[in-house]
């Protein structure tokens, strides 16, 4: 299989994937403890819908502040040593979790660590993803960025189930601990790591100038992006489909609809495990139509919108958790492919020096589209309770048409304009 011969034959990138996998895995640990925590925390107060929006804008919020500092520092500095101090400090976050679950008065300072672990986070994605180019040959781009989609989704999966059950077996503070050591493990693998000098998908193109290190801003960053709209036209794609985010209902499913397990823990695991399923079916389908071309992969991010809305709509109609699962599988695959393709193009457009910042705008957009739809969504699911979410779901389907749209007009209007910049071959001008 091509995934596991990527791996065999890359050592580097294998280190920077199995890096990956173990944070990833605790990451999800926490997040099912910590979900149903606030939810305990706030039993009866009529704000669960607002304190669990608050959580996951805790997760947003402070890595949206920090991206343009994000950016830069992943251009400028050593990528290497920026992921390993991101792992290290992530890892004395977590471990401060474990002193705020005592008790409903501990709820302010989950919300503080949780600030301080997304912050230092914010470093991490733009530099990983920046450092990819630099392991992968051009031709590994899109089974390396499919392997990491795949990882993050196999894991939200693998992990939501396993931090289910070690939260009902040993508690949460054994879940919270387990997710402090794997950042440390992060660490110690992406210390092996060996960087090229040179960018390995860059071997056989054109290389392009170099700017002096000290010259890499933010605004400059910017401008490059607003000179290239192919470069730029990619970042569109994470903040569009963020407009409708599921997260806050897929708790609120999981603790107040279909409730399965004491405070739901079961219940959530199920529907994040499906989420992960679904996210690492997406790219595994639509792999098989690529060409490796952007052209391409702008299509099949088209297909990832029709597979949102599609998921939405089913979610709306559920009638039960079974039937729900299924909404969740088909969402999360419209959501993974976009995911992974724009990721491939960005990759595939954007020089290396350029890289750092680029991942950040796109992280940024993101996370201030999906902060704005979670803060909505709590708002909304406070003010009609649980009787009128379905009504809710409903909305976040016709929402979702709207980005669907934008981009099948961007990729059209990217191909006509491609199209007519296409060089002549000599013997067609001769024809001619």
């Amino acid at each position: 299989m091509q995934y596991i011969k990527l791996i065999s034959s890359n050592r580097d990138f294998a280190k920077l994937w199995a890096a990956q996998l173990v944070s990833l895995l605790g990451d999800w640990f926490s997040t099912i403890v910590i979900s149903a925590l606030i939810v305990s925390y706030t039993e009866g107060s009529g704000n669960q819908g607002i304190a669990v929006s608050a959580f996951l804008i805790a997760r947003l919020l402070p890595p949206l502040l920090m991206r343009p500092l994000a950016g830069v520092l992943a251009d400028r500095f050593n990528r290497k040593r920026l992921l390993i101090a991101s792992d290290i400090l992530r890892a004395l976050a977590v471990l401060g979790l474990l002193f705020t679950t005592q008790g409903p008065e501990y709820l302010p300072l989950v919300y503080l660590f949780i600030v301080v672990q997304f912050l230092v986070s914010s470093i991490f994605e733009p530099a990983r993803n920046a450092i990819m180019p630099s392991i992968l040959y051009r031709h590994q781009l899109i089974i390396g960025n499919t392997l990491s989609s795949v990882t993050w989704s196999a894991m939200l999966a693998i992990g939501a189930i396993t931090g289910g059950l070690v939260a009902e077996l040993l508690g949460t503070q054994a879940a919270l601990l387990i997710d402090a050591l794997t950042f440390v493990v992060s660490a110690m693998l992406v210390v092996a790591i060996a960087i090229p000098e040179t960018p390995r998908s860059e071997i056989g193109q054109e290389r392009r100038q170099v700017k002096d290190k000290s010259q890499r801003t933010f605004i400059d960053g910017i401008r490059y992006l607003l000179k290239h709209p192919r470069a730029a036209a990619p970042l569109f794609v994470k903040m569009g489909q963020s407009i409708t985010s599921s997260d806050t209902v897929l708790i609120i499913y999981g603790t107040q609809v279909f409730v399965l397990g004491d405070q739901g823990i079961t219940s959530m695991a199920i529907l994040w495990a499906a989420f992960g399923f679904g996210a690492i079916l997406g790219p595994l389908m639509t792999n098989r139509f690529s060409d490796d071309s952007v052209r391409v992969l702008r299509r099949l991010t088209i297909v990832g919108f029709v597979l949102m809305a599609f998921g939405w709509l089913l979610w709306g109609l559920a009638p039960s958790l079974e039937f729900l699962v299924i909404a969740v599988v088909v969402r999360a695959m419209g959501g993974s492919i976009n995911w992974t393709y724009s990721s491939v193009i960005i990759q595939q457009e954007v020089p290396d020096e350029y890289l750092g910042r680029t991942f950040s705008l796109d992280f940024a957009g993101f996370e201030l589209v999906q902060s704005i739809g979670i803060i909505v969504i709590g708002v909304l699911i406070d003010a009609v309770g649980n009787q009128g979410i379905q009504a809710i779901v409903f909305g976040a389907a016709l929402v979702s048409l709207a980005p669907l749209l934008i981009w099948a007009r961007i990729v059209q209007v990217l191909e006509k304009r491609e199209s007519h910049t296409l060089p002549v071959s000599p013997e067609l001008a001769a024809g001619g």
